[in-house]
């Protein structure tokens, strides 16, 4: 499974962006995570690609959208409300086919979101 992370970018305090990731081979979940310098990564939000049911972190919930368009291999997190905390590097990963830990893992793309 390929995953490839893109819509990062600088925004203002308030604004919204939204990420996407696209991936090849099979997945039944996809996630997004953040990491800040020198932290451990940050689980966000995961959706279940077969069932479309999606989970998400308590600092996100709200403000924060998962969604996917199955032709296109995407999955997408809208972010909204954004905070200058919001900044940090964004992963998307899967457990690829079926269920367990998250094995694949895009390049990741950055946010900055400037006060």
């Amino acid at each position: 499974v390929q995953l490839q992370a893109s819509g990062g970018g600088l925004v203002q305090a308030g604004g919204s962006l939204r990420l996407s990731c696209t991936f090849s081979g099979r997945a039944d979940n996809m996630g997004w995570f953040r990491q800040y310098p020198g932290k451990e990564r940050e689980f966000l939000a995961d959706i279940n690609l077969n069932s479309d049911s999606t989970y998400y972190a308590d600092s996100v919930k709200g403000r924060f959208t998962i969604s996917r368009d199955s032709a296109k291999k995407a999955v997408y997190l809208s972010m909204n409300s954004l905070k200058p905390e919001d900044t940090a590097v964004y992963y998307c990963a899967t457990h690829g086919a079926g269920f367990g830990s998250y094995n694949y893992w895009g390049q990741g793309t950055q946010v900055t979101v400037s006060s």
